[in-house]
């Protein structure tokens, strides 16, 4: 088969170093519990949140990187440079998963407070150590919050055969993504994690959003955008993300949802984040419609120096994340110490 790829010019997207970042620092918050500011991120005014724009991004990414290795150098190069970068994630998450486990332990036991241990699952570690460490490495057992990590080395581990068929047949390797997606939905497939579980990012799920991600890479973005440059995307597009922050707003301010006919808010809560629900795919295309929109790849804005920094976390998306994780718990004792004060 002949490849069918259109990828975009090799120049680096600044864009997509700004929204990784951004989305590293919303993580960040997301991860605190009882923190004022992570009000100010995503998931409290829309159906998607921060992990789903970092999966399609990673998705995007991979694709336009290795995508590009793959047709000027063929299979075995990329295979080779998709496998390295894997080994490279699982190295840092094995780091992560022993330092964050050692650091809650280690606060629980200064702090006198046994009840981190179980909150963040690491009392199921200390039981059983040589066994939760061997799960660990068959990325079965993490901490709370060590979830999103396992499921890109899942899925970049793997793609170098589906990136393969993608820069050939993109829009077939896409069907088959979402057959994958709607089967995984349907028929309820997870993978297991120990103790007891399944993975809260289904990867079965969680892989269309990579794959659609990629497909936008190699070309789909060419071929929508007649589509979703007309107006009449555009103001869908408003309407759909007024319609989430009305529906998100409702469902957590209970004063606000007894004004809304209970039949609009059950199908959205509780948030189908495991399993990605729908609605959190057409949210975060409706984002991205309406953010490309205003922020076209050679916008100004993006040389403004206040956003320097946060386009510099974008371009080390895993140091920053990985540093964010231990942070995160490290903020979290910090505030039970001061009694949940500002």
């Amino acid at each position: 088969m002949r490849v069918c790829a259109n990828l975009p010019p090799a120049a680096r997207d600044v864009r997509l170093d700004l929204f990784r970042g951004l989305a590293n620092w919303a993580i960040f918050l997301d991860h605190i519990p009882h923190e004022v500011l992570s009000w100010m991120t995503t998931r409290n005014y829309g159906f998607s949140d921060a992990a789903d724009l970092f999966v399609f991004i990673s998705g995007y990414t991979a694709a336009f990187v290795f995508g590009r290795v793959m047709i000027e150098r063929g299979y075995l190069a990329a295979a080779l440079r998709l496998t390295r970068r894997a080994l490279q994630l699982y190295a840092a998450h094995i780091l992560v998963v022993a330092v964050y486990i050692a650091l809650i332990a280690g606060v629980s036991r200064e702090l006198h407070d046994p009840n981190d241990l179980n909150q963040f699952n690491v009392a199921v570690f200390i039981s059983k150590p040589l066994w939760e460490f061997a799960q660990a490495l068959a990325l079965r057992y993490r901490p709370v919050n060590l979830d999103v990590l396992p499921l890109y080395i899942l899925l970049l581990g793997t793609f170098a055969p589906a990136l393969w068929l993608m820069v050939r047949k993109p829009t077939l390797t896409l069907a088959g993504s979402m057959a994958v997606y709607l089967a995984g939905r349907h028929f309820g497939w997870n993978l297991p994690t120990s103790p007891s579980g399944v993975w809260y990012f289904n990867p079965f799920a969680w892989q269309f959003l990579f794959f659609l991600g990629a497909w936008i890479a190699v070309g789909g973005a060419r071929a929508i955008q007649p589509i979703v440059r007309t107006r009449t995307v555009f103001w869908l597009a408003i309407a759909y993300l007024v319609f989430a922050l009305i529906e998100t707003t409702a469902i957590h301010s209970p004063g606000l949802g007894n004004f809304l006919p209970a039949w609009i808010l059950e199908p959205f809560d509780p948030n189908d984040k495991t399993n990605l629900a729908p609605y959190r795919i057409v949210h975060l295309m409706a984002l991205a419609i309406v953010v490309t929109r205003f922020l076209p790849a050679d916008s100004p804005v993006l040389r403004w120096r206040s956003l320097t920094p946060m386009i510099r976390c974008g371009q080390n998306s895993l140091q920053v994340f990985c540093i964010g994780i231990v942070l995160s718990f490290c903020a979290h004792a910090a505030i039970e110490q001061s009694l949940d004060s500002v």
